[in-house]
């Protein structure tokens, strides 16, 4: 596949990647940053995702507010969202006015104010935003089960970090954060859509050309131990329902098991075709078959995405009313030990393929899409696995399947979680809850704009 993506070096270390599409006058412009709350110590978990609320609150050239403003007021829609791996900001505006994006996104590098009065009330936001967290099950039972499935490695952590680090960190600790990632040499620029890739070239040498390289950022080498045996957390607070949830290390997308494992992941719970946040429903898949048909769970999902370091192949389940955790558990370690035991059949491998291919050509509609893409691809692994993913994916066997699951989901390699609710209504099981079980980054709100 072809995808007609350039690929642009300039002098400082900034990475461009520019895909020229002309069905629409509309474009996207992405820039990424390799930082995110893995690049994070004990005492600053949270910053990457702070920094980033900063990014909104003015610099030197724009007030506070302002960059909300110029893309609204322009027929456009902006965002940005924080992860473990990456930090990301785009706006998708009508392809004549481009250059507003250019404008925002260069002057944002380096010329953020993080002025101390904003960063105090940005605190409040953000330990609030976490507070939000808080009111979800899911989310008390994924943060103790990632802090007990990685003990040396920054993966231990949730990208909005800990309350007692958010309550402490100073301006300062921000700002030296901000400044030491935000630099050319630590970024890639997407722009996808309705332009002139040598003519937006040379805009983009005349605002990013002229920042100075930074100082060059270490490779983070810290290596998770392996697993010697299964570990096991219960949570117990106010909830509407119990929940289950089942860890495994998993394959980073480099790794040649990636795409064997990302099979795995579509038999048990649906397909994924790397969108933003789109998922196949599931309903044909063997948890879905073997939790919600059977009335054990209200939901069942898988959560295994790209990632730049080995990180995990979780299960989530939220009970039924009545229906013990210790049942729900017995069953989808039932589902595991079968996948692992014996090759999945021709039908669920033809299904898998078809959902992907069917969900990666629906991705293509829309230029967002394909900033996604792009660049988080090329942050985790190589914007070049866009081309290739398809391909990769029919590469692997029935047999490729049945190995890396019994390689990966292994009692050694797991790391299990219950959910008990503490409140009666709870334990009686009469209220279920609808959300949806799969991690999302910090701060995106799809389809709409930032508002700071």
């Amino acid at each position: 596949m072809d995808s007609g993506v350039r690929e642009t070096h300039f002098e400082n270390g900034l990475k461009i990647l520019t895909r020229e599409l002309h069905n629409a006058p509309v474009a996207t412009f992405w820039v990424w940053y390799r930082v995110g709350s893995r690049n994070e110590v004990l005492g600053i978990t949270g910053a990457a995702h702070w920094v980033e609320h900063m990014m909104f609150k003015g610099t030197q050239n724009l007030g506070k507010g302002d960059v909300f403003k110029l893309v609204t007021r322009n027929g456009g829609v902006n965002n940005a969202f924080t992860w473990l791996d990456y930090t990301a900001y785009f706006e998708t505006l009508p392809s004549d006015r481009l250059d507003i994006a250019i404008q925002i996104e260069s002057d944002r590098m380096t010329n953020a104010r993080f002025d101390p009065e904003e960063v105090a009330s940005e605190r409040t936001v953000i330990i609030s935003e976490r507070e939000g967290h808080e009111n979800d099950p899911g989310f008390w039972l994924s943060e103790e089960l990632q802090a007990t499935a990685f003990k040396v490695h920054p993966y231990h952590h949730e990208t909005i970090g800990w309350k007692a680090d958010l309550q402490r960190m100073t301006r300062d600790d921000l700002y030296n954060f901000y400044k030491k990632y935000y630099a050319p040499n630590n970024a890639t620029l997407v722009a996808v859509g309705d332009f002139d890739t040598d003519q937006l070239l040379d805009k983009l040498n005349a605002s990013f050309g002229k920042i100075p390289r930074g100082a060059d950022i270490p490779a983070l080498t810290i290596e998770e131990p392996e697993q010697a045996g299964e570990r096991r957390v219960t949570v117990r607070r106010p909830g509407a329902a119990p929940y289950f949830m089942a860890a495994f290390k998993a394959p980073r997308a480099t790794d040649p098991d990636f795409y064997a494992t990302m099979m795995l992941a579509g038999v048990l719970s649906g397909a994924s075709g790397l969108a933003m946040g789109r998922t196949s429903p599931g309903r044909s898949s063997r948890l879905y078959r073997a939790l919600v048909d059977k009335g054990l769970t209200a939901d069942a999902s898988v959560f295994y995405r790209p990632m730049l370091d080995p990180y995990l192949f979780q299960v989530s389940a939220t009970a039924r009313p009545g229906v013990s955790l210790e049942k729900i558990e017995r069953a989808v370690l039932a589902e595991l030990e079968k996948i692992s035991a014996k090759p999945i059949t021709d039908n669920e491998y033809e299904k898998v393929l078809k959902q992907t291919r069917a969900q990666y050509v629906y991705a293509e509609d829309g230029v967002a899409n394909h900033g996604y893409r792009l660049g988080m691809l090329d942050v985790v692994a190589s914007w070049r696995m866009y081309e290739t993913f398809l391909e990769n994916l029919e590469q692997v066997s029935k047999d490729d399947v049945q190995r890396v699951a019994k390689k990966y989901l292994a009692e050694t390699n797991r790391t299990v979680g219950w959910f008990i609710p503490t409140n009666s209504a709870g334990e009686n099981g009469k209220r279920l809850s609808k959300r949806d079980t799969r991690r999302k980054p910090q701060s995106k709100r799809a389809g709409a704009s930032k508002k700071k």
